[in-house]
């Protein structure tokens, strides 16, 4: 099932399906959120912002616009 990153919640697994933004899809390869990962939802902030993910090995916090653009399968 296809969803944005920023609609997961704390303990939720997916694969990475594509980044689709052209302005931070640069950046969030370099850190790792490369198609076919697995990243997983470790915390939300209380107030939503930021995302705290595990991929590639790395804890990253990314912040709910950055997550919006990363497009996820759910690993049920």
């Amino acid at each position: 099932m296809n969803k944005k990153l920023s609609e997961l919640r704390p303990g939720q697994h997916a694969v990475i399906r594509e980044v689709n933004s052209h302005e931070i899809h640069l950046k969030l390869m370099e850190m790792g959120c490369l198609p076919g990962e697995t990243i997983s939802v470790e915390q939300i902030a209380p107030l939503g912002d930021p995302v705290s993910v595990q991929v590639a090995g790395y804890r990253l916090s990314l912040r709910l616009d950055e997550a919006a653009h990363i497009v996820v399968d759910v690993i049920d």
